[in-house]
């Protein structure tokens, strides 16, 4: 492994209020009261917060974040788009057919702006958040090997209640998991890459559908 779960920072009550508030607490707030459209700014805002948090944690080496090219998994990668092409496929088949593929078919320019941003904004943020913060802050709070990994999967999971979706859970987990695995064994970059492949996928095949806060409609 390439990354361990041992943290920097001592195990102390207030590291584990700080962890709640941060990865329960705030997407808690989010799925109940953000309004629709202020997912980005949301994210932004949440995103600069963990990285000056791991900025004060002190004894991060911040070069982690591009090492690892050469241990890129390839063949995950690919798994994981095939995977993800063949589930989305299936998802959306019986639950909204109309869906399928329906930016290709209707805007494929709009489908190049997404492969071209999402994993700059969305997936990126989101990977420094979930992951190097996650297991070097918090490590020393945090169980070990599997059991942190199951629990990163499932932290990242709640993170996306926001989009109220049994399906949008199910699939985050499955990634989550993925994710943090890669991070650990590979580095950054392969946990990265992987998110943003999925992700793309997914978009290209029409679960944006599910994963768009403008579709999203609260059960309340």
């Amino acid at each position: 492994m390439v990354a361990t779960t041992h943290g920097a920072v001592r195990p102390h009550r207030w590291l584990k209020v700080e962890f709640a508030a941060l990865y329960i607490g705030a997407p808690l707030a989010m799925a109940l009261f953000l309004p629709k459209g202020m997912l980005f700014p949301a994210l932004a805002l949440f995103s600069v917060g963990g990285m000056i948090l791991l900025w004060v944690t002190g004894g991060f080496k911040w070069r982690i974040l591009v090492r690892g090219w050469r241990r890129m998994p390839w063949l995950e990668i690919a798994g994981i788009a095939v995977v993800t092409l063949l589930t989305c496929w299936a998802i959306l088949a019986v639950t909204r057919p109309g869906a399928l593929f329906s930016i290709p078919r209707n805007n494929p320019g709009f489908l190049l702006i997404i492969w071209t941003f999402y994993p700059l904004l969305s997936a990126l943020p989101q990977e420094l958040i979930f992951r190097p913060l996650f297991f070097h802050r918090y490590g020393a709070i945090l169980p070990q090997g599997r059991a942190a990994i199951a629990l990163n999967a499932a932290i990242f999971s709640f993170a996306h209640l926001m989009y109220w979706s049994w399906i949008v859970a199910f699939m985050t987990f499955c990634g989550g998991w993925i994710f943090a695995r890669a991070y650990l064994r590979h580095g950054f970059p392969a946990a990265w890459a992987l998110h943003a492949v999925a992700g793309n996928v997914l978009f290209a095949v029409g679960m944006g559908v599910y994963f768009y806060t403008g579709n999203v409609q609260r059960p309340f």
